[in-house]
């Protein structure tokens, strides 16, 4: 089994140069992929991405899809593959390409799996990987920057070339990215609620719940249960400081 690459979307955060697009569309075409989001640069000259693209990927470059925020670009995604050449507790764990594009095999079968890129002065921030449940890093023999297209090119060519076992299990459909942020605002809302979380810096410590939940492939359901029993939790939190019953409980 290949991996599903109709499933498959190049997604560019706040590129700054047109040929840098072009050339990753040219990249994405090569390798089997067909869809492309640019998030924050709307500025970009239509025709120099064209020129890098090639007349062979007009397609791709015509149907680009716009958005200004990176939730908003991957609001509809199941699956998000961030890639970092900066490696660090403050990044989370990464994998290499090659580990990722296996693990993808069965999860885009039925998700849709979004592959983020971030600008190329600085890459993507940790607010960023915050969206991700893989991130990447690209083995380098000592420079680590490399050029946005070329780091397209390398995730792209090692999911053309990925392939599953048979009798591997296929992931289901998973919960996607906008439920999973309504999931996470809900949880840190209750964390911060019961006295958990550090109310001096609470986002480190749910960077670390996130990374723990993304080990997961929660499906929609399982999220609207997480998302019940934080409610429940400040249900029964409000009843007891009011001195009330909670359901099922005797006093």
């Amino acid at each position: 089994m290949n991996v599903k690459l109709d499933n498959v979307t190049i997604v560019l955060k706040g590129p700054k140069f047109p040929g840098n697009v072009g050339s990753a569309a040219r990249c994405a075409n090569n390798m089997g992929i067909g869809k492309l989001i640019v998030v924050g640069n709307r500025d970009l000259d239509d025709e120099a991405v064209r020129q890098m693209a090639t007349h062979e990927s007009k397609e791709i470059v015509a149907g680009i899809r716009h958005f200004d925020t990176l939730a908003e670009a991957l609001a509809d995604f199941t699956w998000v593959v961030g890639t970092t050449a900066r490696v660090g507790s403050g990044r989370g764990p990464v994998v290499a390409p090659r580990q990722m594009a296996e693990q993808l095999v069965g999860l885009s079968q039925k998700n849709e799996i979004a592959l983020l890129f971030g600008p190329e002065d600085r890459g993507l921030s940790n607010d960023d990987l915050r969206f991700c449940q893989t991130i990447v890093a690209i083995p380098t023999s000592g420079f680590k920057s490399l050029n946005l297209s070329h780091a397209v090119m390398v995730l792209c060519y090692e999911l053309f070339v990925a392939r599953m076992d048979k009798g591997t299990p296929v992931a289901g459909k998973l919960a996607g990215t906008r439920e999973l942020e309504l999931m996470y605002q809900t949880l840190k809302e209750t964390l911060q609620a019961i006295g958990f979380l550090n109310p001096e810096n609470p986002d480190y410590w749910m960077m670390h719940i996130r990374r723990l939940l993304a080990r997961t492939t929660l499906q929609a359901r399982e999220v609207k249960i997480l998302r019940g029993i934080c409610r429940q939790i400040e249900w029964y939190g409000d009843h007891k400081v009011r001195g009330t019953e909670g359901p099922g409980e005797k006093r």
